[in-house]
């Protein structure tokens, strides 16, 4: 069965963007972005909140035009575009791009997109994530945490009540000092 892993880049005090969505403290270097690639090659499909994908539609289906992008970016843009993308929105009418726009988290269609063969499923966006631990879908979190301290900003985890006990898969440090932590819950 397919596995839910939540993938997001954090700073050190917790914040996976900036005020007026800033992520330009981001060090994604060639050597983190081949990962990025390597680790999203290989996945079923993205699991994406509006906010989110639409970051990403607004740059990724067209990087690999542009004459200044490295040979990484220009990859990691057809990965994105040839992957399916399920995008959780209430707004959203349409997406493009491999998308198909679900308006709620239901626990028994994301069984089912588990169900289905191929790669794992790439969950993005705190809101979203937020949902999917609460109903218990996330197997698996793999957090970059960046070498900076942003102050203030949106947080990766909402305040909740209920404790989620983890346990650690794998550590990794970059050459940029950004660290990999994956944990999957424990049992």
């Amino acid at each position: 069965m397919r596995k839910v892993i939540l993938m997001m880049q954090v700073s050190l005090d917790g914040y996976i963007e900036g005020p007026d969505q800033d992520i330009s403290w981001h060090q994604v270097d060639e050597e983190l972005h081949r990962h990025f690639n390597d680790e999203l090659r290989q996945m079923g499909g993205f699991l994406n909140g509006r906010v989110t994908h639409e970051l990403m539609a607004d740059f990724w289906p067209t990087a690999d035009a542009d004459p200044t992008s490295s040979p990484t970016m220009v990859e990691f843009a057809g990965i994105w575009r040839d992957m399916p993308k399920t995008v959780y929105s209430r707004t959203l009418g349409n997406a493009g791009w491999n998308t198909t726009v679900v308006r709620d988290v239901a626990v028994e269609e994301v069984l089912q997109l588990k169900q289905q063969p191929g790669g794992d499923l790439s969950l993005g966006g705190s809101d979203l994530a937020a949902s999917f631990r609460r109903l218990g879908l996330i197997d698996e979190f793999r957090i970059y945490v960046h070498p900076v301290l942003i102050g203030r900003g949106k947080p990766l985890f909402q305040e909740t009540d209920a404790t989620t006990g983890l346990r650690l898969l794998e550590s990794r440090t970059f050459g940029n000092g950004v660290v990999l932590l994956r944990y999957a819950p424990q049992s």
